[in-house]
């Protein structure tokens, strides 16, 4: 059986010494490894980790295998809730109106999430640098242009505008370019969570699990607790355990 091979370098410099939250470890992992030139990790009940840096420069690598396949998340009734609600880049209770005059009336869930997906795609112009740390669904919207995040946000807010619960993942992507952290879109659908890419740019079914949460405040790769740092470098590597799957990205996928 051929494994998944992922893994990330993460360059910090320093300035006052840091702690800082990385969520960069894949789930579901064959075998894994993480380490610091310098400073202490510590790893986190829910696989976060927490990295204390002291001043100058720090470089965490992470690599890991992963097994194919998986069975895929059952929808608990807390996410169902919870993926429901607004969120902090995803302001579903601005774009009800939207959502109904576009997309209401379909057949089922499935069909509006496939509609919205696609929507996305057609009407966003994916550029690098376009959108900010502070910018929503709604900016997205108004300004037709962003990037993996954007897009993710968008499908996600209007699917809630809907009733259809939307949460998003934090992934590594096999085939991505160039190669990056990803942000997908989960939704659920009779009892499973679907993952959506409206940006089409890697294949659904290679796609490898980091973080789930509402929104990218939820799944950010490093967040800084105390001190400052900077980060000037970072590099991803995602490979697929074999040939990289066709997708079409029209039907029912699910992330392990």
């Amino acid at each position: 059986m051929d494994f998944s091979q992922v893994g990330c370098l993460l360059a910090f410099d320093v300035t006052e010494p840091a702690e800082v939250v990385l969520q960069i470890s894949a789930e579901k992992t064959e075998k894994s490894d993480l380490s610091a030139t310098r400073g202490a990790l510590k790893q986190l009940d829910d696989g976060q980790v927490m990295l204390h840096a002291p001043e100058g420069r720090v470089e965490i690598t992470y690599e890991a295998e992963i097994r194919p396949g998986g069975e895929p998340s059952r929808v608990t009734e807390v996410e169902r809730i919870i993926a429901t609600r607004p969120s902090r880049y995803c302001p579903s209770d601005r774009l009800g109106g939207f959502a109904i005059r576009q997309f209401g009336g379909m057949k089922d869930a499935a069909e509006t999430v496939r509609a919205i997906t696609s929507w996305v795609y057609g009407h966003l112009a994916y550029t690098p640098g376009s959108s900010g740390p502070t910018t929503d669904a709604v900016d997205t919207l108004l300004s037709g242009e962003g990037v993996c995040r954007d897009y993710a946000h968008l499908v996600a807010t209007l699917c809630r505008a809907l009733d259809i619960p939307a949460r998003v993942a934090a992934v590594y992507a096999p085939g991505l370019d160039p190669m990056d952290f990803h942000l997908v879109v989960e939704t659920a659908l009779d009892g499973r969570w679907r993952v959506w890419d409206a940006t089409r740019l890697a294949p659904r079914p290679s796609l490898i699990r980091i973080a789930t949460g509402r929104d990218a405040a939820d799944t950010a790769l490093a967040t800084t607790l105390s001190g400052a740092l900077t980060m000037p470098d970072i590099r991803i590597t995602a490979v697929a355990g074999g040939d990289l799957p066709f997708d079409d990205h029209s039907g029912l996928v699910s992330l392990p």
